[in-house]
């Protein structure tokens, strides 16, 4: 009988950097569409990401990360996500967060473009906020 394993790989990289690569038991990330969850042995799967929070647990420990868009690739048990932007929650300060929602309100609105970059940025400062005060 073949041997099952509850973990598969999981990389997060970016253009700068890898920012983390380990085994996992489960991650949730934010699909341009609503949260998308990830076990052992998914289907193959590809998806555009939204901003949110990436959750990943490893070990019993949950690692959070702030993410801003990408892709997510899962296949053969190997789980890629590209992202133009991640950090993980302790390197947020609670401060520079604070600075960056009220950055986020100044922004002005004055088309389709500017409403959905001030949306954006607004929704990225809350979730860094939010990971801020829970690390």
């Amino acid at each position: 009988m073949a041997a099952t394993t509850s973990t598969f790989h999981c990389a997060v990289i970016t253009p700068e950097r890898v920012i983390l690569d380990c085994e996992a038991q489960s991650v949730m990330f934010p699909a341009h569409d609503g949260e998308m969850g990830i076990l052992t042995h998914r289907a193959p799967l590809v998806c555009k990401l939204g901003v949110g929070t990436l959750r990943v647990e490893t070990g019993g420990q949950k690692q959070l990360f702030l993410i801003d868009g990408g892709f997510a690739q899962m296949l053969n048990n190997r789980l890629s996500i590209l992202t133009q932007f991640a950090q993980k929650s302790s390197e947020i300060q609670p401060g520079d967060a604070e600075k960056t929602l009220s950055k986020a309100r100044e922004i002005k609105i004055r088309d389709e473009a500017s409403l959905e970059a001030r949306t954006r940025a607004f929704r990225r400062a809350q979730i860094q906020l939010k990971l801020a005060r829970s690390a």
